[in-house]
């Protein structure tokens, strides 16, 4: 072979390996971004991807709004909800069923803070299908013989659920948006896709990197009263990659009766919104799912107990803001997430 043809082949192949990582430099900077409508809310969808998944992200969301939504007299929970007492069988659910499996886990975990039977409180106090009540002690006790997360049980084995009154019924609103975060992540992961942000009414499922090439920045706004979001503020910036974040708080759904703020986070101990000096709780975890949970048993625990459990727990992290008793705002972080907050500019 004659020097100019070596040369030549060589020009060539250097030249194919530079169109190749031309077009690679441009495939990761290829960044998909939707919107839209589920569950009562907005989704905002970002991920590095040649293909366009948009139609089975949709499919995948619908599918969980005919699994999980209370108001869709079809939807499996609604199956659930009214079926007498005894045993349901759900176990042509996926869904569900791994849901629920997941969400009485972190009820014993959180000795109940965390608990899918709170349905008909949540309706009791108007954040349901009532408005604006005030019920009363024993209203709320009449209800209370028949919630709490040991009312029900699940057989994995063979996908049966069993409710022992008939009246039980499950509320997976603290728990579906986390975990729709989580099956959009799965979906494009099994795309090989890893750079990605699923946020889904606040929750988020994030991976890699952004457009940018940066590790993503989520904010935590600062909570104030403002059930439209009109005014936001930030209070903190998180630098996170492969995780699940969640944020509960109380100064969005709410409504005031007289002088006192009924709140929608129920405590499902006492029956009544509840009451601590705990304003948010912002919780990451490896799945979006467990960080929803845990975000909303956190609101329910309250600042001290919150803080010791997130502590105790492998891979959770919480950022916690609540009033001092000057009603200053006060902030608790758990040690390896302060290497994650940002300066805000």
């Amino acid at each position: 072979m004659n020097r100019s043809h070596l040369f030549r082949r060589v020009q060539t192949s250097l030249l194919c390996v530079l169109l190749i990582a031309g077009l690679t430099a441009c495939h990761r900077t290829v960044y998909r971004q939707h919107a839209g409508e589920v569950f009562h809310t907005t989704y905002h969808i970002q991920y590095n991807a040649k293909e366009d998944l948009l139609d089975e992200i949709v499919a995948r969301l619908d599918s969980i709004n005919a699994s999980l939504s209370m108001f869709n007299p079809q939807s499996t929970l609604s199956r659930i909800n009214q079926a007498p007492a005894g045993w349901v069988d759900i176990s042509d659910d996926r869904l569900a069923c791994l849901l629920i499996g997941k969400a009485l886990e972190i009820s014993r975990l959180t000795d109940g803070a965390f608990d899918m039977t709170v349905a008909p409180l949540v309706n009791l106090w108007g954040f349901g299908y009532q408005k604006d009540s005030q019920p009363s002690r024993q209203r709320i006790d009449s209800i209370m013989d028949f919630t709490g997360y040991r009312r029900i049980d699940l057989d994995r084995a063979s996908g049966r659920l069993y409710k022992s009154d008939s009246r039980c019924s499950l509320d997976a609103s603290a728990i579906a948006k986390g975990y729709a975060c989580d099956v959009v992540a799965e979906l494009l992961e099994s795309r090989r896709i890893g750079d990605y942000l699923v946020e889904i009414g606040g929750e988020i499922r994030l991976s890699g990197h952004n457009a940018k090439g940066e590790i993503w920045k989520i904010g935590i706004d600062r909570p104030m009263d403002d059930p439209m979001a009109a005014h936001r503020e930030l209070q903190s910036v998180l630098q996170l990659t492969g995780k699940g974040m969640a944020t509960s708080g109380n100064y969005r759904n709410f409504y005031l009766q007289g002088n006192r703020k009924i709140a929608h986070t129920i405590d499902p101990k006492s029956g009544q919104p509840a009451q601590s000096g705990l304003l948010s709780a912002t919780v990451t975890a490896p799945d979006c799912l467990t960080a929803d949970a845990l975000a909303t048993a956190f609101m329910v625990m309250g600042t001290e107990k919150a803080a010791r459990l997130a502590d105790s727990l492998p891979d959770i992290d919480a950022y916690l803001i609540y009033s001092d008793e000057q009603g200053d705002f006060q902030t608790w972080c758990s040690t390896p997430l302060q290497d994650c907050l940002k300066e805000l500019k």
